[in-house]
């Protein structure tokens, strides 16, 4: 059995989500899902909405995140998995109240987008991509186990 692991950092501009060794970490890049194992092959790619699913002792933790980049860098010991994200958070902070104003915000939103003239476009699009994609997430890993 490897023991080799990945330093893996999600951050985002207002805070660190999760920063910890794992075994592999699955990513939805721009180019397609892609999972990254130890002594990966540096990289950078621009991340679309879905979720980011590291393993930890045989353990999923799942996050959601909407866009940014990651990259991957090797270094002496071990691959760094660097996730720099617009938004992300651990599937487990979405609560079904969280889950359900995501629901009514993205309506709200798409709502105010019929209203041409007061429409934000990249604001709107922005929070509806964050609203759609907590939704999505949360209902994938709802019957799911995984770490919280």
């Amino acid at each position: 059995m490897h023991n080799k692991q990945l330093k893996l950092k999600i951050v985002t501009p207002e805070r660190l989500i999760l920063e910890e060794m794992v075994d592999q970490v699955t990513l939805p890049t721009t180019e397609g899902e892609i999972t990254i194992l130890p002594e990966h092959i540096p990289l950078i790619s621009g991340l679309t909405s879905g979720d980011v699913v590291a393993m930890v002792s045989g353990e999923q933790v799942p996050m959601a995140v909407v866009g940014g980049f990651v990259e991957i860098k090797k270094g002496e010991e071990t691959t760094e998995v660097a996730v720099l994200a617009d938004f992300a958070e651990h599937v487990s902070e979405l609560s079904e109240e969280k889950i359900e104003k995501a629901k009514a915000r993205a309506e709200e939103l798409k709502k105010q987008m019929q209203n041409k003239d007061h429409v934000d476009f990249e604001h709107f699009e922005a929070e509806l991509e964050r609203s759609l994609t907590r939704v999505k997430i949360a209902d994938k890993w709802r019957t799911k186990k995984y770490r919280k």
